[in-house]
């Protein structure tokens, strides 16, 4: 058996919840997430890290799960768009992704969401110029930025 045949044990965080998985060392974070613990709010969509609908928070930092291997997260906390919430309440963000109809198709939303509520924990002001460097590393391909940004900027008020 090579190294990429073995299996390992992952603990680690989830949303708040301790976790521990069995994975192959091979398996991606979005695929253990998906596959391994059922949170299917994150999508794969380019499998490069280039589109940021994967967008997971590992540690609080913006993390491109397609790319990260499930052992890399091992020991960490990682937030998935079903850990935005808090006790039956939407984010902010999320609420104003709907209030504002800030998604289309649905794929890049919950990458959108993670990291548009990145950007407020680290700038609860940010100027809408802050708010599109920031997003930059996530591609809408229904084209729908305008009231992505439209999104944030009502969640900042």
């Amino acid at each position: 058996m090579t190294t990429l045949d073995a299996s390992y044990t992952v603990r680690l965080t989830v949303n708040g919840e301790p976790r521990e998985v069995q994975v192959p060392a091979r398996r991606t974070l979005v695929d253990m997430l998906r596959y391994d613990l059922d949170l299917t709010g994150t999508k794969e969509a380019c499998s490069v890290g280039v589109c940021g609908a994967c967008t997971v928070l590992l540690d609080g930092e913006i993390t491109a799960s397609c790319i990260t291997l499930a052992v890399q997260a091992d020991g960490e906390e990682v937030t998935t768009i079903e850990g935005i919430a808090q006790d039956g309440e939407l984010h902010p963000v999320q609420q104003s992704f709907i209030d504002h109809g800030g998604f289309q198709c649905g794929i890049c939303t919950s990458g959108q969401i993670v990291a548009a509520k990145s950007l407020l924990d680290a700038n609860p002001s940010p100027t809408e110029e802050q708010v599109k460097a920031w997003m930059m590393g996530n591609l809408c391909r229904c084209t729908g930025y305008y009231q992505i940004l439209e999104s944030i900027m009502k969640a900042v008020r």
